[in-house]
């Protein structure tokens, strides 16, 4: 598998992730060894996981995968803290909370450093600067390589960066942003992707196959083996099946079928090679789901399918994102 730098970096990761969102909770530990060394064997590094998976299952599950399965130095880990299970509270960014779950998940996932860190969302209750201290204090202490953001908005990420670059040296520099991004949910473009161009940092697009609806596997309904079949997970596919999304799946699996690949191969191709974006992180929930996804190395869309595509898909942006004397 093809290898990009994250962002202005030098850290270098497989240009598709593997995720682990369901890991300890609906996949179990045999189930993620066969996808983790399916993984591995393709020639995939970067490997996504959070403090708050499975309450902390998915990072001991893959702690012990690394113990027996996989050299730890083979993979890029990337993990995230700071959202909390607390309908008072769902974010925590203070120094204090996300320094205590770095070192818990360092304790689970049996190592003594992560690649990648991430605070998993902005926190408007403790001040920006105090949770960016934080990233500084765990690269230098080691516990972390690179640092980064999950779920900023423009601004949010735009002070972020800013604020770090603004004392070279002393200030960590951010090397990476995850948001969710695919042919279902394009709002990235409006103002996160720019900025993070600009700025150097590298998109982890998350459910980039538009949490499974890209796969064309409920344009005739809902399976009762896949996540909007699931009690807990219906939710959340819940979004992605309406008439503005079937059209376009149906728009996707028309250039699959010319192509004679699969829409999932397609969505996937099309989301990897956007500009801006290092490496989409896909939840396989088989082996044969994750091999389908890691076929797509060796697919390139033609010109006039990412611009039908593109078409398609395309949000209504207006001001003030568009010229205003245009509108």
């Amino acid at each position: 598998m093809k290898q990009r730098h994250l962002g202005r970096t030098g850290l270098r990761v497989s240009r598709i992730g593997l995720g682990t969102l369901t890991w300890g909770r609906d996949t179990e530990e045999h189930e993620a060894a066969d996808l983790l060394r399916t993984f591995w064997e393709a020639g995939g590094t970067l490997v996504d996981t959070a403090d708050i998976y499975g309450g902390g299952e998915a990072e001991y599950l893959l702690g012990r995968l690394l113990a027996d399965l996989v050299p730890r130095e083979d993979l890029v880990i990337s993990t995230k803290a700071g959202s909390v299970p607390d309908p008072e509270r769902r974010v925590d960014g203070s120094r204090g909370h996300l320094l205590a779950a770095l070192d818990a998940s360092l304790a689970r996932l049996g190592t003594d450093h992560v690649d990648l860190w991430q605070v998993h969302a902005y926190d408007d209750r403790t001040p920006l600067e105090e949770t960016l201290q934080a990233l500084d204090i765990a690269v230098t202490s080691g516990r972390a390589r690179y640092v980064g953001v999950s779920n900023f908005c423009g601004w949010q990420l735009a002070r972020a960066a800013t604020w770090q670059l603004a004392v070279p040296g002393a200030r960590t520099a951010l090397a990476g942003t995850q948001m969710e991004y695919s042919l279902l949910q394009r709002g990235v473009e409006r103002e996160v992707l720019p900025a993070a161009r600009e700025l150097g940092i590298g998109l982890l697009p998350s459910s980039p196959l538009g949490r499974g609806v890209l796969t064309g596997k409920y344009r005739t309904g809902t399976p009762s083996d896949s996540r909007g079949g699931s009690e807990h997970l219906a939710p959340f596919v819940a979004p992605y099946l309406d008439d503005a999304a079937a059209r376009i799946v149906d728009a996707v699996a028309t250039a699959a079928d010319g192509l004679a690949v699969t829409p999932l191969q397609v969505s996937l191709a099309w989301i990897r090679d956007r500009p801006g974006v290092t490496a989409p992180v896909v939840g396989a929930r088989t082996p044969q789901q994750l091999e389908a996804a890691l076929s797509v190395e060796t697919l390139t869309l033609p010109d006039e399918i990412c611009r039908a595509l593109d078409d398609v898909s395309a949000p209504e942006h207006r001001y003030p994102d568009h010229d205003w004397s245009t509108l």
